[in-house]
Parts: structure tokens; C-alpha cells; sequence
């Protein structure tokens, strides 16, 4: 499962043709790519720790591979919410530091429109 990796990828409207503008885009997006923006900047794992998961993995052939440590819980919570067919938990009931420091719209990703 990925979690956030400093690539680059975030911003990758830079590589759109100056032929094909971009729509002014909605708030959602602009909370959104604000989110992510923070998210990747600040994430722990390397590129290159990612890409050497990878191919240990691949060698071991182990098919799932989580990028971060804690990723798994994240998975765990959305495969018990899909088997109880009950709503996505709420991302940050975890960390709840993360939800009182994101404006209000962030925290509820429903007003996010993901």
C-alpha cells in the first residue's frame, strides 16, 4: 500500500503542455493538493528505501508490500469496514493532533469530496 514518498509525483501539473490548460481548480483540490502537498514533503521513506523494498520483496516473492511501517494498520481498518459494509473510518481518529492541526474542511474528508 503506498503511503506518501518524496518524489515529486505530487506536483506533476508542471509537465502539463502549455497547450492544454488546466481548469481553475475547485477548493476540494485546493485542500486537497494542500494536504498532499504537506503529506509528501514531510514523508520519512525515501525513493530509494521504497524502490529496495521492492525488489526484496520481489526476490522473496511476497506480493504485498507496505511501504511504511504503519501502513498496515490503515489497511487492516479499511478491510473491516468494507467486510461490515459500514462508512470509511475517520482518517484521523487515530491522530487526532493531525485533525486539530488541518483546517476544519480537512478534517472531515467527506467536505473534501475523497
Amino acid at each position: 500500500m503506498p503511503f506518501f514518498v518524496p518524489t515529486g509525483i505530487h506536483q506533476s501539473e508542471r509537465n502539463r503542455p502549455g497547450e492544454l490548460p488546466a481548469a481553475k481548480p475547485t477548493r476540494s483540490q485546493l485542500i486537497g493538493q494542500a494536504m498532499s502537498d504537506k503529506a509528501v514533503s514531510s514523508g520519512r521513506v525515501t525513493a530509494t528505501e521504497v524502490a529496495q523494498k521492492v525488489f526484496d520483496a520481489i526476490a522473496a516473492n511476497q506480493f504485498y508490500i507496505y511501504s511504511h511501517p504503519k501502513a498496515i494498520g490503515s489497511v487492516q481498518t479499511r478491510l473491516e469496514d468494507i467486510l461490515q459494509a459500514r462508512n470509511p473510518t475517520d482518517p484521523f481518529a487515530h491522530k487526532p493532533e493531525l485533525a486539530r492541526s488541518c483546517a476544519v474542511p480537512c478534517a472531515r474528508p467527506e467536505a473534501t469530496g475523497f
